[in-house]
């Protein structure tokens, strides 16, 4: 496997974690990216580089970020945005791994790593929220959305421009998630 290739799966991996957090960052973050010329994507994403494509996904990110800071909305977006997410993931992931042949090898990956990804952090993050709300009857969630938010913005910023720490920082990620679930995971008699 060439080396732009082990890149560009990091790439996608660390979008797609970013993407578990806010689901439009990530996708601006990337459209960005490949107005500029930053990052090249697959021929059937290069509209994702388009301004039709970054003024859509600006707006978008603005308005999510907007609406995770009014609390109980927040939660309701969760409904929406795990799911989403899952989706999200897998696409980011098509868009950017380069060289993968079969077919099927692609889109194995972009399922798994992903939209698997993607849902463990929205799957996570929602949890988080929920608790907040339910623990302080939603005046935390405006920082839970802050914590979030930037967490989003440098995971998307990393994942571009430094793709090897993006990959270490998803690992971070998953282990904490990891740690707290089992945390709080019921015991078995």
């Amino acid at each position: 496997m060439a080396v732009e290739t082990i890149i560009s799966i990091f790439l996608g991996i660390g979008l797609s974690a970013s993407v578990g957090f806010r689901v439009f960052m990530p996708l601006f973050a990337l459209s960005l990216a490949a107005y500029f010329d930053v990052w090249e994507l697959n021929e059937s994403w290069q509209w994702v580089g388009s301004t039709a494509a970054i003024i859509t996904l600006g707006v978008a990110t603005l308005v999510e970020i907007c609406a995770y800071f009014i609390p109980y909305v927040d939660n309701l977006l969760d409904t929406v945005a795990v799911p989403l997410a899952a989706l999200a993931g897998t696409a980011v992931m098509l868009s950017t791994v380069a060289d993968l042949s079969p077919p099927v090898v692609t889109w194995a990956l972009a399922i798994i790593a992903g939209g698997g990804t993607a849902a463990a952090v929205a799957g996570t993050s929602s949890t988080t929220r929920l608790a907040s709300t339910a623990t302080t009857g939603g005046l935390a969630n405006p920082i839970v959305a802050t914590l979030e938010t930037g967490t989003s913005v440098v995971m998307s910023v990393v994942s571009i421009f430094m793709p090897i720490l993006a990959i270490v920082l998803v690992v971070l990620i998953l282990f904490i998630i990891f740690k707290v679930y089992k945390k709080f995971k019921p015991s078995n008699p």
